[in-house]
């Protein structure tokens, strides 16, 4: 059973402005998280996202990655990788803490704080579905399968 989140009534910056996930025009709604622009894993994801965005578009849905990158480096990002969806830029980690993603990670033997990755799927503003700890690849088609699967 998916831990109760409830999606903030407040405005966050992205790639294409900002955005309040309250108001998400549609009604299904995937929101992932990873540790940083243009690192290996979160390249592949936000690619793999990117290339499926037409279908998960055709179910309805829309998807966001969230970072604590600035939105300047969202925007390199998403440039660079030609990403086609949006990002926001969680720099005071509020939907970070929010959502429980910010963990205790060993980097080359250093314990560090960073982001899990990890994606929820919420219909209509209610969580239906959680991912922790995450791999990167066949993630995005794992993420369209279950989707097409709760729809069904």
């Amino acid at each position: 059973m998916p831990s109760q989140i409830t999606l903030p009534h407040q405005n966050f910056a992205t790639t294409t402005g900002e955005i309040n996930l309250t108001e998400v025009s549609t009604p299904w709604l995937i929101i992932y998280f990873y540790p940083k622009d243009s690192t290996p894993g979160c390249t592949t994801q936000a690619v793999s996202f990117s290339c499926l965005k037409d279908q998960f578009d055709a179910l309805n849905t829309t998807i966001l990655g969230v970072s604590r990158d600035s939105v300047k480096a969202h925007q390199n990002f998403t440039e660079k990788q030609s990403l086609t969806i949006n990002l926001i830029s969680d720099k005071e980690e509020v939907l970070c803490q929010l959502f429980d993603v910010i963990k205790e990670k060993n980097m080359y033997g250093k314990k560090v704080m960073g982001i899990e990755r990890s994606t929820f799927i919420f219909h209509h503003g209610k969580l239906i579905k959680e991912y922790r700890k995450v791999k990167a690849a066949g993630h995005a088609e794992q993420v369209l399968e279950d989707l097409k699967a709760l729809q069904a």
